[in-house]
Parts: C-alpha cells; sequence; structure tokens
C-alpha cells in the first residue's frame, strides 16, 4: 500500500504519485470505499463573493489535482458548495443540506465570521469539523473544540502585532480607533485596547461605523481633533479605502492607518487615483503578483488562470492552502479514514508551509489554531509590498 508523497513543488504541481485504495472497516459519514465527501458554505453572489468564488475554484483545483493523481488510498474528493449570500439564514438553511442531505465528512473554507458562528454549534454536535473557515474571528478555534480549526492569525493577533511594531518601529504614542459597530469590529478594538494596556499606553480615541456607511467625516474629525498619530482600523474593504481617502482629503497627513486581513485586498491597494497609497496592513499570508512571483509561484498562477479563465486574488490564496491543509490531514489518517484518525492525522502537522512562503503552521492535541504571526504589508504604487515578518504581539 503506498500514499502520496509531499515532496514540494513537483508534488504540487505534478502530482505524479497516486494513493492506494483499500476498504472501509466500519461506516464514517461523508466517507465511503471510492469517496470523501467536502462541504463548504461560501458567498458565490453576493456582497463578498470575491472571496467565495476564487477560494472555491482554488480548492477544486486542489481537489482535481489529488483525483487525477488518484485520489486518497484510492478515494476521490468530492466538495459540494452552497452559496450562502454572505446571509446568515442562507447559511443555516447550506448547512442544513450539507449535513444531513449531502452527508459531508468535513466543513472547510466557509466565508464568514456571523455565518460560521450562527452554524457553529449544530455542526459540531453532529461531528463536521469546521476546517479553516475564511475568517481571522478568535472564535474559529477559541474555546477549544477538537472538531474546530484555524490555520493563521486572528484579527485580534494582527492588529496587536501591528500596533507593537508601529510603537516600537515607527514611535507611535497617539493610538486610536476606527472600528464596525459589529463583533468583527470589536475584536480589532479588544485588540488595540489591550495592546495599548500591555505597552502602558493610551488609547487616546475610538469612533464606530456601520458596515454599509459611506461618509467618514464626522469620525475622521473626532479623530483629528484627539491628535492621533496612529489609527487601529477595524475595516474591510469599502471602509477601510473611503476612511482613509477622507483623512487625506481634509489634509489629514501625519497619521497612519493600519488594518488587517480583511482589508488586505488588491481592490483596497489598487484604489482609484492612489487613495490608499501608504495604507498599513498585515495578514496571515502573502498575496503574489504574476510579474514579480518565482517561478513556481507564476506557474501556479498561469494554471489557476487557465482553468477558470480569471486572475489569483487573495481567495485563491486562501483556499489552495486551506484544501491542501486538509488533504495532509486525510493522508496523514491513514487508509482506515474515520473521524478520529482525520483529528490524529490533522494534530500531526508540524513545520507545514504554504507554497506561498507563509507563516509556519504547526497543530496538536490542545493547539487549533496553526499560526499567530502576521507580515505587515504597506500600499505603494497601487500595490501590497512587506515591509516586515513574519511577526506577532509576543516576541
Amino acid at each position: 500500500m503506498s500514499r502520496v508523497t509531499f515532496v514540494g513543488w513537483a508534488a504540487v504541481l505534478a502530482l505524479s504519485v497516486p494513493f492506494a485504495a483499500t476498504a472501509q472497516s466500519a461506516k464514517v459519514r461523508g466517507v465511503s470505499k471510492n469517496e470523501i465527501v467536502i462541504g463548504m458554505h461560501t458567498d458565490l453572489s453576493g456582497p463578498a463573493a470575491s472571496y467565495g468564488v476564487h477560494s472555491s475554484n482554488a480548492m477544486r483545483m486542489r481537489i482535481d489535482e489529488i483525483n487525477e493523481a488518484g485520489g486518497i488510498y484510492g478515494r476521490k474528493l468530492k466538495l459540494i458548495v452552497e452559496d450562502n449570500q454572505y446571509q446568515v439564514p442562507r447559511a443555516v438553511q447550506a448547512v442544513n443540506k450539507l449535513i444531513n442531505r449531502d452527508n459531508i465528512f468535513l466543513m472547510a473554507g466557509s466565508l464568514g465570521t456571523p455565518m460560521n458562528n450562527a452554524v457553529m454549534a449544530d455542526q459540531l454536535k453532529a461531528g463536521v469539523p469546521n476546517m479553516f473557515p475564511l475568517t481571522a474571528a478568535r472564535q474559529m478555534y477559541a474555546p477549544y473544540n477538537k472538531l474546530k480549526y484555524a490555520a493563521g492569525s486572528s484579527y485580534y493577533d494582527q492588529m496587536r502585532a501591528g500596533i507593537k511594531w508601529m510603537v516600537e518601529k515607527k514611535g507611535k504614542k497617539k493610538i486610536c480607533s476606527l472600528y464596525q459597530d459589529t463583533d468583527f469590529g470589536k475584536e480589532i478594538f479588544e485588540a488595540a485596547r489591550d495592546q495599548t494596556q500591555a505597552m502602558k499606553i493610551a488609547l487616546v480615541e475610538t469612533a464606530t461605523n456601520k458596515p454599509a456607511d459611506t461618509d467618514f467625516t464626522a469620525q475622521i474629525s473626532k479623530l483629528r481633533g484627539a491628535g492621533c498619530d496612529l489609527i487601529a482600523s477595524g475595516s474591510i474593504v469599502r471602509d477601510a479605502i473611503v476612511p482613509y481617502a477622507t483623512a487625506r482629503k481634509m489634509g489629514w497627513m501625519d497619521v497612519d492607518f493600519i488594518g488587517q486581513s480583511a482589508s488586505y485586498d488588491q481592490i483596497v491597494a489598487s484604489a482609484p487615483g492612489g487613495a490608499t497609497e501608504g495604507f498599513y496592513t498585515m495578514a496571515g499570508t502573502i498575496l503574489p503578483y504574476r510579474d514579480t512571483a518565482p517561478a513556481h509561484l507564476a506557474a501556479w498562477m498561469d494554471k489557476y488562470k487557465a482553468k477558470y479563465n480569471t486572475d489569483v486574488n487573495i481567495g485563491a490564496v486562501y483556499g489552495y492552502s486551506l484544501m491542501d491543509l486538509v488533504v495532509q490531514g486525510i493522508d496523514r489518517a491513514g487508509k482506515d479514514l474515520t473521524l478520529d484518525k482525520f483529528i490524529a492525522g490533522m494534530d500531526s502537522i508540524k513545520g507545514y508551509r504554504d507554497i506561498f512562503g507563509g507563516p509556519v503552521v504547526n497543530f496538536g492535541p490542545e493547539k487549533r489554531q496553526g499560526s499567530d504571526e502576521a507580515f505587515l504589508f504597506q500600499v505603494q504604487k497601487g500595490r501590497f509590498v512587506m515591509i516586515d515578518g513574519p511577526v506577532n504581539y509576543g516576541s
């Protein structure tokens, strides 16, 4: 009996070593002699569809590579994707179908903090692991549950590390926060509060916004009046671009903004007219650019574009990496796949690093967050340029 050997880029791109087939000694949900069923609920047609479409595409790309090489111990992977349109009720419906009708073995790459939170309890009760959801909220790995796995740093980790770096490297003294009035935004505020307290400096002022707000004049005026020299931004895409551009239009140039992975999107970096030039953000992985990518990544990006007739975005990076981690766990579980053996396989992963050069990922019986490190980027000439990393607030 043989299993695939992960030997770097040749294995990723060529995938020439098939798995051997085996019979399963006992029935396991979503697992048969020939197939392993994986579910995903994500946004394919709503406000976050750019993430959902690309991440699901990249997951399928990694699955196709595995299946073309013979599967995992002879079992092919099957991905069933449901569109939640970034709406909680639709996510609940989708998960009910995936668990009760499609009988999935695990959930992977599901998008959105509120969507994941809404279905998590029932999903875990059904014995369906939640693998590497597309949200960096701490709830994805804490409190501990053996069926919850997150690959990288949380929004909280990223913001604390970013503030620490800015204070130590750029001499920032008056820290403020502008954040969404949501659970997501609250995590950014908590990070700013906790990091300033840890460094014995003041969190000078805060301001909030609704996710759909388009005018930030009042918030920026309030923060400017407080004399902030760094704004910890609890923003996603539009609410990262508009406040920053507003500050610059108002002539407020001696303040820096720092975001986190939710605003690490090329849409932010390439905002019209260079509106976000100089904006900083923390992120848990690295978005490659085709003209500067090393050969193995250029080949991967070309393969993705040929398959889906579109360029790679950060969602594709997330999707491919998370699916590769799932594959590693299934492979390590061995030929007689069960839920317990899959968990043991995941917990045996040490020193993993994705093809994009992200931080080292480790899991263990009590460790459900693969890494708490992040990279610091700045928008320069319409692109995210790495300034430092990986870093964390404990270093």
